[in-house]
């Protein structure tokens, strides 16, 4: 099914959290935005920082919401919470819904970090978690702001015109509807105090 980036109800989910070192438990908002930035959902949900729970928390996001006219799952980062990998494959098997996974910041890989704070067993599961991931690939937005997506559901064309749609203020490279997540997830979080 192709996706009708430039319809003007285009609505995305932004899935983004928040979360202070030490702490037990990070908090993920979800914001659902239309193509023209109106605002019309919000969902909260929670992961264990250093956990193997960020699928689940991502799953649980979208399913409170109960919404059916979601066209697009827009994630800040694949690995969240510190080192809780978002089976991004399994999220959108469940869901249908087409997915874009965003980064800012070119790496060498997780691997290495992984391996230093993780014990044999567990290492070795979160680095094929990992490694299932996928490489990120690059898209230019506005042409002056780099971004690496990871994405399922839709062409890389397809993804690129949707950031570009939807990455329109201040900085013009973070997508609105992660920027507002973000926003969110921090106001949850500094009032729940987890």
């Amino acid at each position: 099914m192709a996706l009708h980036v430039n319809k003007r109800g285009i609505r995305v989910l932004g899935i983004a959290e928040s979360f202070k070192q030490g702490d037990k438990k990070s908090v993920l908002a979800g914001v659902v935005m239309r193509s023209d930035l109106v605002i019309d959902g919000l969902a909260f949900g929670e992961v264990t920082v250093g956990g193997v729970d960020a699928t689940e928390g991502i799953l649980h996001v979208f399913e409170s919401l109960q919404r059916a006219d979601i066209n697009i799952m827009m994630l800040n980062g694949c690995v969240i919470s510190w080192f809780n990998i978002i089976d991004i494959k399994q999220v959108y098997e469940q869901t249908g819904v087409p997915l874009i996974c965003v980064t800012y910041e070119e790496s060498e890989g997780l691997e290495e970090h992984i391996a230093r704070h993780f014990e044999a067993d567990e290492r070795d599961s979160r680095i094929e978690a990992y490694k299932r991931l996928g490489n990120r690939v690059p898209v230019r937005l506005h042409d002056k702001y780099d971004v690496l997506i990871r994405f399922l559901g839709m062409e890389k064309d397809e993804a690129a015109a949707v950031l570009i749609k939807f990455a329109t203020y201040g900085n013009g490279r973070v997508p609105e509807p992660l920027k507002v997540a973000k926003i969110a997830a921090r106001a949850a979080f500094s009032r729940l105090a987890v």
